[in-house]
């Protein structure tokens, strides 16, 4: 029986490498994206080519049109994992207030919103699982990037209170909070700022997309069948 999987972000450095390890896992796959219609494309052709069905859907998380018609395209599913999302690095005082409803769309909202219209679907699967990719931000905060740690936090609070409400629907909630994870979303930062991170993490170098991608399949596999609301850090050290 196809267990299928939705990966959002599925374009991005992270969503990448969690489709290609679920999909290597046996797992059918839609795969979301936005803008990375190429790339998304480049990947649903290496992914069939290994046997995985895959179905694509564009859909534009920053609005609450794009998280409907995400909903409506699922069909069969058994788990969920939220990858998309964009950083925004500013003064607190600089940031727009569009920009804060983008990042609360984005990174809140649509997936509330995806869930919540899912829920049926993942109660009648063997073994349902949501997880979001949150970020050590979410868990410590950043100067600079307050917005955006703002969002990282309510991820959190969000999957620790509908992981108790969705226990006994046997559906495990979780997330993962990655630390600096060397992905063009780090593009923005030079080679020699790029150093000085590596150099303040404990095991002295940045994260690999496939060690993300490693940690939420294991949070989605019945190898974790008694872990739910959790937080698993993958930062290295980093802020602990």
């Amino acid at each position: 029986m196809k267990r299928y999987a939705l990966v959002t972000g599925a374009s991005g450095g992270i969503g990448e490498e969690i489709s290609r390890k679920l999909a290597k896992e046996g797992w059918s796959l839609y795969l979301q994206y936005y803008q990375g219609r190429e790339k998304i494309e480049r990947l649903q052709q290496e992914l069939e080519e290994t046997g995985a069905e895959v179905i694509a859907i564009q859909a534009d998380l920053t609005s609450s049109a794009g998280a409907h018609f995400l909903s409506s395209q699922l069909f069969s599913l058994e788990a969920a994992v939220f990858a998309g999302g964009t950083a925004h690095y500013s003064l607190f005082q600089e940031i727009e207030e569009e920009e804060m409803d983008k990042l609360w769309q984005l990174h809140v909202k649509s997936p509330m919103m995806i869930i919540q219209k899912a829920i049926p679907k993942l109660r009648k699967a063997v073994s349902p699982s949501v997880v979001l990719v949150s970020s050590i931000w979410g868990q410590t905060g950043a100067a600079c990037e307050v917005a955006y740690s703002t969002v990282k936090g309510a991820q959190i609070a969000f999957v620790k209170a509908l992981a108790k409400e969705l226990a006994p629907s046997s559906i495990r909630v979780n997330a993962i909070a990655p630390g600096a994870v060397n992905t063009p979303m780090m593009a923005q930062f030079s080679p020699e700022e790029k150093a000085e991170i590596a150099a303040d993490i404990p095991m002295g170098r940045l994260g690999a997309a496939r060690e993300i991608a490693e940690a939420v399949y294991f949070v989605s596999s019945p190898a974790a069948s008694y872990i739910t609301g959790q937080v698993l850090a993958v930062n290295g050290g980093w802020y602990t």
